[in-house]
């Protein structure tokens, strides 16, 4: 049993031990996974905006090749947008496996 002298010592051993744990086994993991996170967000918003971007160049192929007129030029939107749906749904049933 320890005496009454090396009480607060005891107690100061204590707080100090139980800070560094709470540092050592939450904190500094919490960094790194924030840190991680913020990197798959950066990366998710670059691929977001490069498949915007295919999605527009490939739009604007097909209507190039489709003859002059609203209509056609409609038409190319539509089969722009079956694409880009179907290309979507090929990634996430791929995900899903």
């Amino acid at each position: 049993m320890a005496r009454v002298k090396e009480l607060p010592e005891l107690v100061g051993e204590f707080v100090d031990l139980a800070k560094r744990y709470v540092k050592e086994q939450t904190v500094e993991p919490a960094k790194r996974l924030g840190r991680l996170a913020g990197l798959g967000f950066a990366a998710s918003l670059i691929f977001v905006l490069a498949a915007l971007f295919i999605a527009v160049a490939a739009m604007r192929v097909i209507v190039g090749f489709l003859p002059d007129g609203a209509v056609w030029s409609g038409f190319g939107y539509v089969i722009a947008a079956i694409g880009v749906f179907a290309a979507a749904g090929f990634i996430m049933w791929r995900a899903v496996k």
